[in-house]
């Protein structure tokens, strides 16, 4: 049995998030919710956070055992980008991409 929690549209670019989701991908959730509550990224907290969310989504289902589960899939998907401009030199004007992302998490009993 497989639990699932979506967070859509955080601000924090893709490839950040990646770094994060890359470090507790396959460790079961314990471990990987005590690996991040000590890490002092902004995206180990918003992912720490999802973790925990897909785990309380876990328990609401009789059939699964908290105990066993782990990180079965997290990916990280690029979300809409705020687009702003700064102003460069000779009256040019520089694009400034303000990233967004969507999480996965996927757990499942071993």
């Amino acid at each position: 049995m497989e639990a699932k929690a979506v967070l859509k549209g955080t601000r924090i670019s893709p490839q950040k998030a990646r770094l994060i989701a890359d470090l507790v991908r396959g460790k079961d959730a314990e471990t990987a919710i005590n690996t991040l509550r000590f890490m002092p990224k902004k995206g180990a907290r918003i992912i720490r956070k999802l973790l925990e969310s897909a785990v309380a989504n876990a328990s609401q289902n009789e059939a699964i055992d908290i105990d066993t589960l782990y990180v079965k899939k997290i990916f990280v998907d690029g979300g809409t980008m705020l687009k702003r401009i700064r102003p460069r030199a000779m009256g040019r004007a520089g694009r400034i991409l303000k990233r967004s992302s969507h999480i996965t998490v996927i757990l499942d009993e071993q």
